[in-house]
């Protein structure tokens, strides 16, 4: 197999009240992981549900005002109906995403090991705003369990994603080859061969094709992809902004630069410290110059090509 061609999928979505905007159950056909999408105003709907009181990892998300990133919540539990009312005094979630297994197999050290390695992941990847005070905590967890976990732990990053929320997804390239090969050496040979189905099967994206955007003290690259363009770590961001600069970028500035996501190289331009997505292209050309831009026509690739007579 093509380590940069994803395989194919089935993944099956059903609507339990027939409405696609409340209730989803996704799961995909040869495994036994299931993960129910629940906006918080169909919570009890799930309550009523013979799965609320399984063993379960929980993503608690919402959307923020700001042009920040969206807030996010991982815990796990042993009864997911209890613990999902324990946070009922959270106002910042708007949806909730259950995983648990579809033949109760599930234990409490599986949780508490995927919840430990999702809350590392989430801050890893850095697409959204952790609110969690804490990493989690990891059991002692035997290699044929570890094994078992990172099985469950590729089906949850499948489904999330399909769902809509890519928080395993990372924005860098070649990050899901280099994981797979630290995990595959740090196995023991007694799971070797299931370690092994999981990279075949690991969802690696393929390599995006990277694009530029050059103008005096500013000097980015970057690509596109399903989720929006990334501007990648080390692109240089003009200082001077015009008064046709979109207000968000003030605001992103001052947020990239408290953050230390920004750095000053001189006292014309910052530098990016890690790769930042954007929901548009022209967003992030407004970034990197200072001003409105059309970013379709802005980003070219090495052979002078733009974004947009390539992909539209």
């Amino acid at each position: 197999m093509n380590p940069l061609i994803p395989s194919a999928k089935t993944i099956q979505i059903y609507l339990p009240k027939g409405n696609p905007r409340g209730l989803r159950l996704a799961e995909m056909t040869t495994r036994t992981v299931r993960l129910i999408e629940i906006p918080r105003i169909h919570i009890d709907d799930f309550f009523a549900m013979p799965d609320a009181n399984q063993v379960g990892l929980y993503f608690l998300i919402g959307d923020t005002d700001s042009i920040e990133k969206p807030l996010l919540y991982v815990g796990q539990t042993g009864d997911l109906k209890r613990r999902l009312n324990q946070h009922d005094d959270k106002d910042f979630w708007t949806r909730a995403f259950v995983m648990l297994s579809t033949n109760n197999s599930m234990t409490q050290t599986h949780a508490l090991y995927m919840e430990h390695k999702a809350i590392a992941t989430a801050i890893e990847v850095g697409r959204y705003e952790l609110k969690n005070g804490n990493n989690g905590n990891k059991p002692h967890t035997p290699d044929p369990l570890k094994a078992d976990c990172e099985e469950l732990f590729h089906t949850l990053d499948v489904l999330l994603s399909t769902l809509g929320q890519p928080i395993f997804e990372s924005l860098a390239i070649h990050d899901s080859l280099h994981t797979n090969k630290t995990y595959e050496n740090k196995t023991t040979n007694s799971t070797i061969a299931k370690v092994a189905q999981i990279i075949d099967e690991a969802p690696t994206k393929p390599i995006p094709a990277l694009f530029y955007y050059k103008i005096k003290d500013g000097d980015a690259k970057g690509y596109y992809d399903d989720d929006g363009f990334v501007i990648l770590a080390g692109s240089l961001i003009r200082q001077t902004q015009t008064s046709s600069a979109p207000p968000f970028v003030t605001k992103l500035k001052e947020s990239l630069l408290s953050s230390g996501k920004l750095v000053a190289v001189n006292d014309k331009s910052y530098k990016l410290t890690e790769n930042h997505l954007f929901k548009t292209p022209s967003g992030a050309s407004a970034l990197v110059s200072g001003r409105s831009t059309n970013g379709w026509i802005e980003w070219k690739n090495k052979s002078g090509e733009t974004l947009d007579s390539v992909y539209r």
